[in-house]
C-alpha cells in the first residue's frame, strides 16, 4: 500500500518543475511510513472500539504476543463495550434525540402528591378550560359527593345551582363545589374597606340587608383559607374590564352582570357575569362544559379506585391516592356530545378524565416519592429504540443495511406500557407498531429491560421508529436525513442553476417538483419523500389504508360544503384547493397530491423500496465506508485516501455481505489508521 502511495505521488510530480522544495516533498511522501508502537496501537484500538483505555492485563497480553492481529480486533468487537460504542455511533448518525421535537406543554402531566392536602391534578394550561385559570387545582378539603352538605363559604350568593342541582350531572360528570372571582379580571377589596363610611358592613352575609351596598351581594366572595370577605368588581386597571360600566340587576336590585355599553363595537370583553356553581356551555351545546368567564370554579376530590400506573413498588405514593374529581374519570367519549376522549382534547373536556389507571396522563418527577418523570422516560425510550435495532444487526453480524429494513424492534417497560395501554394520547401521536397483544409484556418500572419483538409489515428498520419520525417531522426532512446519513449527499442546486423571469408562470407552481428553481432539488425530494407517504407528518402515526383510504368521499363532501375540518376527521386529507390539481383532488389523502403513478407506488411500498433501490447504486456502501473511516480515524478521507481506499473497502464490504464488523476490522488494519501523522 505504501508503494502505491509513493507511485501516485511521483506520477503527480512529473507534471511539476523539479526543484529543491519538490524533491523534499517527494522524499517525505516516499519515505517509509512510521507506524505507532504496539502499546499505542492497542490504546488507540481500545479507545476507538471500546471507549476506554486498555487494562494492565490487556497491555501485558499484547506485549507477550508481540503483535495485534485480526483475531485480536475481532475479540475486542465481541465485548459489551463495543456494542455500547455502536449505539453511541448510531445515536449521532440518526440524531436520535426527540426531546425538542415533540410538542409538549405539560398539559397532560399531573402534579400533586395524592395526599389529603395535595390531590393529583392537571393544573397547568389545561386548568383554564377545566376550572377557569391556569395552574390551579380542585378543592382539596371537599369530597366531591359531599358537595351539598359541607359548609359552603359563598352560600350568601344563593341560588348557586340552577342548571345542575346535584354534585354531578345526569351522566356523573363532577360539578363545581366552590367558586372564586378571577383577580386577573376583577379587583377584589375587603368588604369593610369597600363599604367604608356610612352604612359600612364587614361580611358578605351582611350585604343581604344593606340598602346602600346590597346590590353587590352576588359579587361578594369569601376567599382563601382565611375566609376573607371581599367585593370583586371588574378591574378598573384594565381597559377591557374598566369599560364594563353597565350594571344589569335582578328583580331584587342585585347586580348579576357588568356589561359593555356598546357591544356592537365588538370590544374584546362584552360582559362579566356573577359567579355561581353553574358552568357555561361552549357554543351553547349542552354538556360541552366551560367555566364562566372571570370565575374560578373548583370541583372536589375523590379517593381513586385504582393506583396510577407510575405508582410502582419502588414509589412511596399513598395507597389509595386522592385525585381531583375531573381527573379521576374514565370515559372514552364525552357522554353528551360523543366527542372522543382518546385524543389530546381530553385535557380540556371536564367529562373525560385521565382514564383507566390514569393512562391518558403523565406524572412529573417527584423525588420525595421516588416517582420518575413519565415524559422523560418515554422520550429516553424512544431515543434508545433505533439504537437497539442497529446494535442487534451488528451483534448478530447481519448485513448492515438490515438496520434500514428489519421489522425487528425492542420495547422496555415504558414502551410496553405505552403501546399496550394506549397511553400518551395528549403528547405522542404514535401508532402501535403491532397488535397490542403481540407487544411483549414488560413491567412499567423496568425501563432498562429491552425485549425483542416483530413489528407489522409496513415497518422498515430505524426509518419508521417514532424517534426517526418525530426527529424528522416532514417527508422532506426524512428524505434529507436519509440522503445525508446513508448516502453522504446533500441537496443543493447546481452551480450553473438559473431562473426564468419573475413573470414566468413556472414561478407560481404549487408543485415544488416543477417550480422554477425549486425543481433542482425537489424533483428528487418529492418522489423520494413519497416513501414515507403513509406516515403522517409531525407525528409517528401510520396512515393505514383501512382507516385512511386514498380517497374519502366524506372528506370531499365536507370540503365542497366549506367545512374544512369535517368534525376533525379529515386532517390528513386535501380540504382546500389552491390550484387546479387541488380542486380535482378534494377528499384525497394529502400525500397523493401531484403524484405520478410511479410515485404512488412509492407511497404504498414505503421506505423498504427506497432502500432496495439505493442498494443497487453502490452509494450506501461508499457512504458507510466514509462514515466508518471518519469515525475511527477522526477525520474524513483525503482525496488521495479516497483514490486508494474507497473503492477497495467498498468492494470488500459488499463481498463480506455488508457486515459492519468486517468493515471496521478492515479500516483499523489499514496503514492510514496506524500511521503517525
Amino acid at each position: 500500500m505504501d508503494r502505491v502511495r509513493c507511485l501516485a505521488a511521483l506520477a503527480g510530480a512529473a507534471f511539476l518543475l523539479a526543484g529543491p522544495a519538490a524533491a523534499q516533498d517527494d522524499a517525505a511522501v516516499c519515505a517509509p511510513v512510521e507506524k505507532v508502537p504496539l502499546e499505542r496501537h492497542l490504546r488507540q484500538l481500545s479507545l476507538d472500539l471500546l471507549g476506554r483505555p486498555p487494562t494492565y492485563e490487556e497491555y501485558k497480553a499484547i506485549q507477550a504476543k508481540g503483535s495485534i492481529t485480526a483475531e485480536d480486533i475481532r475479540a475486542l468487537m465481541n465485548k459489551e463495550e463495543f456494542y455500547a460504542r455502536i449505539r453511541s455511533y448510531h445515536r449521532a448518525l440518526l440524531r436520535s434525540n426527540i426531546s425538542a421535537s415533540v410538542f409538549d406543554n405539560g398539559n397532560s402531566r399531573m402534579s400533586g402528591l395524592g395526599t389529603d392536602t395535595s390531590p393529583l391534578v392537571l393544573s397547568n394550561n389545561t386548568a383554564a378550560s377545566l376550572r377557569g385559570i391556569n395552574n390551579i387545582g380542585c378543592e382539596a378539603a371537599v369530597e366531591q359527593d359531599s358537595c351539598l352538605t359541607f359548609d359552603q363559604p359563598d352560600k350568601h350568593a344563593e341560588p348557586l345551582r340552577t342548571r345542575v342541582t346535584k354534585c354531578r350531572d345526569d351522566h356523573g360528570v363532577p360539578m363545581p363545589v366552590t367558586f372564586d372571582y378571577d383577580e386577573n379580571l376583577h379587583k377584589c377589596t375587603p368588604v369593610a374597606e369597600f363599604t367604608a363610611g356610612t352604612n359600612a358592613v364587614t361580611t358578605c352575609e351582611a350585604l343581604k340587608t344593606s340598602t346602600a351596598w346590597g346590590k353587590y351581594l352576588f359579587f361578594c366572595d369569601v376567599r382563601g383559607a382565611d375566609k376573607v370577605h371581599e367585593i370583586c368588581i371588574p378591574s378598573p386597571d384594565r381597559a377591557a374590564t374598566a369599560a364594563l360600566t353597565v350594571q344589569e340587576v335582578d328583580a331584587n336590585g342585585r347586580i348579576v352582570v357588568f356589561k359593555h355599553p356598546n357591544p356592537a363595537s365588538r370590544p374584546s370583553l362584552t360582559e362579566l357575569k356573577r359567579c355561581t356553581l353553574d358552568l357555561d356551555w361552549r357554543d351553547g351545546i349542552k354538556g360541552n362544559y366551560m367555566p364562566t368567564r372571570g370565575c374560578i370554579q373548583r370541583e372536589g376530590y375523590v379517593v381513586a379506585k385504582t393506583q396510577p400506573y407510575w405508582a410502582t413498588a419502588v414509589t412511596t405514593m399513598p395507597n389509595p391516592v386522592r385525585v381531583c374529581a375531573i381527573e379521576a374519570q374514565n370515559r372514552v367519549e364525552n357522554p353528551w356530545t360523543r366527542a372522543s376522549c382518546e385524543t389530546a382534547r381530553f385535557t380540556g373536556d371536564r367529562t373525560c378524565g385521565c382514564g383507566d389507571r390514569f393512562n391518558r396522563c403523565e406524572s412529573n418527577n417527584i423525588t420525595a416519592q421516588n416517582v420518575r418523570s413519565v415524559h422523560t422516560m418515554r422520550v429516553n425510550a424512544f431515543n434508545e429504540e433505533p439504537l437497539r435495532i442497529a446494535e442487534s444487526v451488528v451483534r448478530r453480524d447481519e448485513p448492515y443495511f438490515n438496520i434500514l429494513t428489519t421489522r425487528r424492534s425492542y420495547v422496555n417497560g415504558t414502551l410496553s406500557e405505552l403501546f399496550r395501554n394506549k397511553q400518551g394520547v395528549g403528547v405522542f401521536n404514535v401508532t402501535a407498531p403491532t397488535a397490542m397483544e403481540a407487544v411483549p409484556v414488560v413491567p412499567y418500572e423496568e425501563d432498562g429491560a429491552w425485549v425483542e419483538y416483530t413489528r407489522d409489515a409496513q415497518h422498515a428498520g430505524v426509518l419508521t421508529t417514532p424517534s426517526f419520525l418525530f426527529r424528522f417531522p416532514t417527508h422532506r426532512a426524512r428524505v434529507n436525513h436519509f440522503y445525508e446519513a446513508f448516502l453522504c449527499k446533500t441537496f443543493a442546486p447546481p452551480a450553473d442553476a438559473s431562473l426564468p423571469p419573475p413573470e414566468d408562470s413556472c414561478n407560481r407552481e404549487n408543485n415544488l417538483a416543477v417550480r422554477c428553481g425549486c425543481n433542482y432539488c425537489h424533483a428528487t425530494i418529492e418522489p423520494t419523500g413519497a416513501h414515507w407517504g403513509r406516515y403522517a407528518e409531525r407525528t409517528a402515526q401510520f396512515l393505514s389504508p383501512d382507516q385512511f383510504p386514498r380517497f374519502d368521499p366524506k372528506c370531499r363532501d365536507c370540503a365542497l360544503n366549506g367545512d374544512t375540518s369535517c368534525g376533525g376527521e379529515c386532517s390528513q386529507y386535501i380540504m382546500q384547493a389552491y390550484d387546479g390539481d387541488g380542486a380535482s383532488s378534494l377528499g384525497m389523502l394529502k400525500t397523493y397530491l401531484y403524484r405520478t403513478p410511479e410515485e404512488e407506488q412509492n407511497i404504498e411500498a414505503g421506505p423498504q423500496l427506497l432502500v432496495q433501490r439505493m442498494m443497487q447504486s453502490g452509494d450506501l456502501e461508499r457512504c458507510t465506508v466514509k462514515r466508518i473511516w471518519n469515525e475511527f480515524l477522526g477525520r474524513p478521507m483525503s482525496a488521495e485516501e479516497q483514490r486508494m481506499y474507497l473503492t477497495p473497502l467498498s468492494q470488500e464490504f459488499a463481498k463480506s455481505g455488508h457486515r459492519l464488523k468486517a468493515l471496521i476490522e478492515r479500516v483499523v488494519m489499514t496503514d492510514a489508521y496506524r500511521r503517525i501523522d
